[in-house]
């Protein structure tokens, strides 16, 4: 190949060209947050300094990443009927991995329809960075309040349960979808403290598009770190029948509908994200409720680990009736 050399002459003409293409009006744009600056392991290690060894920064770290690569288009019709789709980004491929028996009558396609798409990439990505960190902030207080096991007030306490202390019960409920599995027990788990046969069973379809992984296997959440992190991204960004997902919340994605608006669910916030996780138990009991109250404790303590803010918090559920389970 021959080097092309270019006169002083021309290149003088072409400086002005050059010069108006690397000119950007305005500021220049924030970096979109990803995995790799969502938080360091510096101040993860800070959040949670009395965290059990199973809880590392690696491997919430790969969680997230590995995450990242997953889609989920979620079709519901009538009520009760639903399709997964569950879509590898690394490779493209999509893959059917639930449909309920009676999803593809004709009389369930005349039901009202509503489809639900999650890029579980959007994990404290989606918005801009105060956003995001008020997300992160909020899944913090979360999982801290829900794996806590120290002195109340503390906020440092966070982390250190694998599972909940009580292991000797079955929850199992009814499911066809997602029978339990004879023998095994689907009691609190990893840092969501996920529970019940039929939560094990839709995580897994999620996570592995298989709901049996850890419909047979429910204790791989208390033996694979990366796992149990997953199960509580996943939980923190799927919708359930009757409930938002709490990414949705404090993104201010989500709207109230009228039926929000008459049982106290008005604002998107915090507040509305403990009604999502535990709302029988602690919402619509006032404001000093020790539940919800600590979780609150544990938000705006991350809030000001992590730098941000939330001047507006609509932090408390003390008036919000609690979603049906």
């Amino acid at each position: 190949m021959r080097a092309i050399i270019l006169s002083t002459k021309y290149i003088l003409m072409l400086l002005p060209v050059l010069l108006l293409l690397s000119f950007k009006c305005g500021p220049s744009a924030q970096p979109k947050t990803t995995a790799f600056n969502l938080v360091t392991e510096k101040q993860f290690n800070d959040l949670f300094p009395q965290r059990d060894k199973f809880y590392t920064y690696t491997a919430f770290i790969k969680a997230v990443k590995d995450m990242s690569l997953i889609k989920l288009k979620i079709t519901q019709r009538d009520v009760y009927f639903f399709q997964f789709i569950r879509t590898d980004k690394s490779t493209g491929k999509s893959t059917q991995v639930r449909q309920d028996m009676y999803f593809n009558e004709d009389w369930a396609k005349e039901k009202p329809e509503v489809v639900y798409n999650i890029d579980f990439g959007n994990f404290c990505t989606e918005s801009s960075p105060s956003v995001n960190k008020k997300e992160l902030a909020a899944f913090f207080a979360q999982i801290a309040h829900e794996t806590r096991l120290g002195q109340n007030g503390t906020y440092t306490d966070g982390l250190m349960l694998i599972h909940e202390g009580n292991g000797t019960l079955p929850y199992i409920a009814d499911n066809k979808t997602y029978p339990a599995v004879a023998g095994k027990k689907y009691y609190g788990r990893g840092p969501m403290q996920l529970s019940y046969n039929s939560n094990y069973g839709k995580i897994s379809d999620c996570l592995f598009g298989d709901k049996n992984v850890l419909l047979n296997n429910p204790g791989l959440i208390e033996t694979d770190p990366v796992v149990a992190f997953k199960t509580a991204i996943c939980f923190w960004m799927m919708p359930e029948i009757n409930k938002p997902a709490a990414h949705d919340v404090m993104t201010g994605k989500w709207q109230p509908t009228a039926d929000d608006k008459a049982k106290g669910r008005t604002t998107a916030g915090f507040g509305l994200t403990i009604d999502i996780i535990n709302g029988a138990l602690e919402c619509n009991k006032g404001e000093n409720n020790p539940g919800m109250a600590d979780r609150i404790g544990f938000y705006q303590y991350f809030l000001t680990k992590l730098g941000a803010s939330d001047p507006n918090c609509a932090c408390s559920c003390a008036k919000m009736q609690p979603y049906v389970q």
